[in-house]
Formats: C-alpha cells, sequence, structure tokens
C-alpha cells in the first residue's frame, strides 16, 4: 500500500497575475524536487498550464500524490526546499476551510484522480479522520487500526 494525498489551496489573484509571479515560478523546480525526492511514486498533472485547477474553480489548485510513506511525504512537504514555499504560502492563497489536506491509502498502482482526491477530502471535512481519509495529525496505517500520537 502506498500513500495518497490531496492538498487544495485558493489562489488570491488569476494564475496569470503579476502577484502571482513568484508562485508560478517556483512550481516546476518543486515539482522537478518532488520527483527527485525519496519515496515519491506520482503526481496528478496539469492539463493546461502550470498546476492543476479544479474544474469549474479557475483558483482552486489541486495538488495530488502518491508517497511510499507518510515520512517521505513529511519530508519533503516540511524539510525540502518545499517546506520555505509552504511558510509563504499567505501570500499567494487566501484562507481555505480546513482540513485542506486529504491522505489516504490506495494499491500500489493505483493513479487517484481529481474527483476522487476532492470525494476524500470532502469525507473528511465531512466525518472527521477515518481510514477513508485522514490528515496530518491523526492518521491510520493501511490496515485501519490509528496510528498512535507522538510523545512530545
Amino acid at each position: 500500500m502506498l500513500l495518497a494525498q490531496v492538498n487544495v489551496a485558493r489562489l488570491r489573484w488569476d494564475l496569470d497575475s503579476p502577484h502571482l509571479a513568484g508562485f508560478v515560478g517556483a512550481v516546476d523546480g518543486v515539482n522537478l524536487l518532488a520527483e527527485a525526492s525519496p519515496g515519491f511514486v506520482w503526481r496528478l498533472r496539469a492539463a493546461h498550464g502550470p498546476v492543476p485547477l479544479a474544474d469549474g474553480d479557475a483558483r482552486l489548485v489541486v495538488n495530488v500524490s502518491v508517497w511510499r510513506t507518510y515520512e517521505h511525504l513529511h519530508a519533503f512537504t516540511y524539510r525540502s526546499r518545499h517546506g520555505g514555499l509552504v511558510r509563504r504560502r499567505v501570500e499567494w492563497f487566501a484562507l481555505t476551510p480546513p482540513p485542506y489536506v486529504a491522505l489516504w491509502w490506495v494499491a500500489d498502482d493505483a493513479e487517484p484522480t481529481m474527483t476522487e482526491a476532492l470525494r476524500r477530502l470532502e469525507h473528511l471535512r465531512r466525518y472527521g479522520p477515518s481510514p477513508q481519509a485522514f490528515g496530518v495529525r491523526r492518521r491510520f496505517t493501511p490496515d485501519g487500526r490509528p496510528v498512535p500520537p507522538r510523545r512530545p
């Protein structure tokens, strides 16, 4: 089993706005970094333009990827150059109703669609963490058991 993740963010401006130049300019490099990162398996690519956008919502960026483990995903997200961009998200993105990240386990050959990923996020928002969809703080193992919280 592999770990799938979706995260969403609402752009403050249209993608071609000069206000988003820093974000748009970083996208290709971050995608290359992700693909070269330990544990990376697959990511959803944009059909047109630099980032995948939700159908019917030209400002909702939807990132979907698959990783070998949570630890691999965490290392890329927070410990690589990507982490610096995460800390700058308020410059480019409006507040998004939480949670804006959902995780779930998939088969080794899975390539989740945007529709499936957004359904998982909606499930997490509606019902809370479960093996079906969970967040970073309350995770589940591939066999559906809760991951014990980390000790401080």
